[in-house]
C-alpha cells in the first residue's frame, strides 16, 4: 500500500511495484489511508510523512494498535536524524528519504 500526496510519486512506485507483481493500492491523504489499513490489510504500507488529513507519524501510531499490523515504512523527504529518530517513535519499521531507491524499496518488499 502506497499513502502519499504526491501523484507523481505514487504513479512512478505503483508502476515499478505492479511490473514486480505487488498488488497495490493508493491513498493520497492520511485519513483515507489509514482507513484503507483497515479495510485491506496489506502486508506493507509505504507511507509519506507529510500528508494531508492525518500526517505519517498518525497514521503509523493508529496502525500499531490495529489487530494485524503491518510492516510500515516511511517514505519522506525529510533526511535529518531527528527526522527519522521521530518516525521510529511513532512505530515505522523502516525510513527513506526520497527520492527512494527502487532497489532499496523491492529489498524490504523481499524480506517483509
Amino acid at each position: 500500500m502506497l499513502i502519499d500526496d504526491s501523484v507523481d510519486s505514487v504513479e512512478a512506485l505503483s508502476m515499478l511495484l505492479e511490473l514486480e507483481g505487488h498488488a497495490v493500492h493508493v491513498a493520497y491523504d492520511g485519513v483515507a489511508g489509514l482507513a484503507l489499513i483497515e479495510s485491506v490489510q496489506p502486508d506493507v504500507v509505504l507511507c509519506d510523512i507529510a500528508l494531508p488529513g492525518l500526517d505519517g507519524y498518525q497514521v503509523a501510531q493508529a496502525a500499531r494498535q490495529m489487530p494485524r499490523v503491518p510492516l510500515l515504512v516511511a517514505i519522506t523527504g525529510y533526511g535529518q536524524p531527528e527526522d527519522a529518530s521521530r518516525a521510529s517513535e511513532a512505530g515505522f519499521d523502516h525510513y527513506l528519504v526520497k527520492p527512494v531507491d527502487p532497489v532499496a524499496v523491492l529489498g524490504l518488499l523481499a524480506r517483509a
